[in-house]
């Protein structure tokens, strides 16, 4: 605020006095109204805010302190100057201390003494109405912080409601999900026992294959789940085929070949009615096909078929040789490279636990070969040709040659390092 913005009353009757007091603050260029009568004065506080009041105290109609009280009702903000020729010191120290004046200047005053007096009490003034805004402004921002707060902490509930309920709804459609892949199951083992063994194992194998890192969190879930409803296609075909073809697969007509092998165009379609998550299907409708191309229904080849469709491939193929254990093993290792993705081959029996492999001995895929692993085996070429021999110190132009001759000519057999 500046000075001429600041408006200042003078009660005092002696006429004299009173236009020397105005012509003093009014060179200071101040607003200054005068008045000679206290009464008068109470009447125009009544209608206008003044920054500064200055009284005499010896006025015939009331005492000049008597009238800073009163002002006081309507001016509390006001800073109150008693002008006096007598001073009563008691009477005076006593209404400073009650707050009833800001101070008091002697008769007859000197111009600085006033002009100083007058600019402290004006500081006063816009002082106490500052503080007076800024306890109104912090109170109304303390109420909003506070219906902030409230409201903030009933939305925080809400979440949480909605979080629990969101959890309990989760769980109950996990539960109907895991319920749906065990009526399949079911479904399958009700039409054909086999069948339902069969599902029950590469959902085992399905689940291992997931928990290594190249699968992501989604990933490993549609490759459970394709496991689960891979074979629901082969409820639609007749018994008597589906016997054939476990004993005697050469004596099968054209037309049955063909019937069985859009089985995986069939389970896609009644997945799609339990999750229709594309992944799903991709995977149930390529856990056929052969990495050579040669298999059914679409003749996808090589990295065309959805990874996680080439691991269940694989799992499958263990499953339905209906061979023993090793026997099983060598015939994955014999196809592998043709029927089956080499990388998929050795995840498999990585996880599977299938194989007992020495202590000293562990098996690994072909993106884990790092620097310093010693081989255990040597590793062939398609053609049998030496590409690295038994006990070689494996170095990062090493594993860079295996992996380019990979990508020439797959690398089918197992990768097998000292631990």
């Amino acid at each position: 605020m500046t000075e001429q913005s600041h408006t200042i009353l003078i009660v005092d009757d002696e006429p004299v006095v009173l236009g020397a007091l105005k012509e003093t603050l009014e060179r200071e260029r101040y607003h200054v109204v005068a008045c000679s009568s206290p009464v008068k004065a109470l009447a125009i506080l009544a209608e206008r805010q003044f920054a500064v009041i200055i009284s005499d105290q010896r006025m015939p109609e009331m005492l000049g302190l008597d009238f800073l009280v009163e002002s006081r009702k309507t001016h509390p903000h006001a800073s109150r100057i008693l002008v006096t020729a007598v001073l009563a010191l008691p009477t005076i120290v006593e209404a400073i201390n009650r707050g009833e004046i800001f101070r008091f200047i002697a008769k007859p005053w000197l111009r600085e003494e006033l002009l100083a007096t007058v600019r402290n009490a004006i500081q006063r003034h816009d002082l106490i109405v500052r503080n007076e805004a800024l306890q109104a402004r912090s109170q109304e921002l303390n109420a909003q912080l506070t219906l902030a707060n409230a409201a903030l902490e009933q939305k925080l509930k809400d979440l949480e409601t909605e979080r629990t309920k969101l959890d309990a709804a989760n769980h109950e459609l996990s539960a109907r999900y895991d319920s749906s892949l065990e009526l399949c199951r079911r479904i399958l083992t009700a039409y054909d026992p086999v069948l339902g063994g069969q599902a029950k194992t590469l959902v085992e194998f399905a689940t291992k294959m997931g928990e290594n890192e190249h699968f992501s969190a989604e990933e490993r879930q549609a490759l459970v789940s394709a496991a689960w409803m891979c074979d629901l296609g082969l409820i639609g075909i007749s018994r008597e085929l589906l016997r054939t073809f476990r004993q005697s697969p050469g004596s099968l007509t054209e037309r049955e070949r063909g019937t069985l092998q859009n089985h995986p165009v069939y389970s896609q379609t009644l997945a799609a009615l339990v999750d229709p998550a594309p992944a799903i299907g991709a995977i149930i409708r390529g856990h056929h096909e052969r990495f050579d191309g040669t298999g059914y229904p679409d003749g996808l080849v090589g990295k065309n078929i959805p990874w996680a469709a080439r691991c269940l491939a694989v799992a499958v193929g263990y499953v339905e040789s209906g061979l023993p254990k090793q026997a099983a093993i060598d015939q994955l290792l014999a196809k592998s490279g043709t029927h089956y993705d080499p990388e998929a081959v050795r995840l498999f029996l990585k996880v599977s636990n299938l194989v007992n492999l020495p202590r000293s001995v562990r098996e690994i895929l072909l993106d884990e070969l790092e620097p310093g692993m010693v081989l255990a085996t040597g590793i062939y070429s398609p053609h049998g040709l030496l590409l690295i021999g038994e006990g070689q110190l494996l170095g990062p132009a090493t594993i860079n040659k295996i992996r380019d001759h990979n990508q020439i000519a797959p690398i089918s057999q197992r990768l097998l390092v000292y631990s």
